[in-house]
């Protein structure tokens, strides 16, 4: 199973995930799909994001039994802490600076 959440991606890449996955909410996509169809699906949603921003949660044979991938400018960042994927928060400042 894999989770997708969206924030402002344009409507193509909307209707690209919504033929493999459904969509619950607005901008939450959840389902399950191959690995090739995820790789494929999350390049698309990357390649596009631009002013917007992205997050896939997907299994992964780590300890905590996913991985996570964002794109896009977010106020929280994932960190690797050997090997365990934690959510960083960045201060106002540092989202200010250019």
């Amino acid at each position: 199973m894999i989770v997708i959440s969206t924030t402002a991606v344009p409507d193509h890449v909307r209707g690209a995930l919504s033929r493999w996955l459904i969509e619950p909410t607005a901008g939450l996509y959840v389902g399950t799909v191959s690995a090739r169809v995820r790789d494929e699906l999350w390049n698309a949603v990357a390649a596009s994001v631009a002013d917007g921003a992205a997050v896939c949660i997907h299994p992964a044979d780590t300890e905590q039994g996913f991985n996570i991938r964002t794109a896009g400018e977010r106020r929280r960042h994932v960190l690797d802490y050997d090997g365990i994927q934690l959510i960083a928060l960045k201060s106002q400042q540092q989202q200010e600076a250019p």
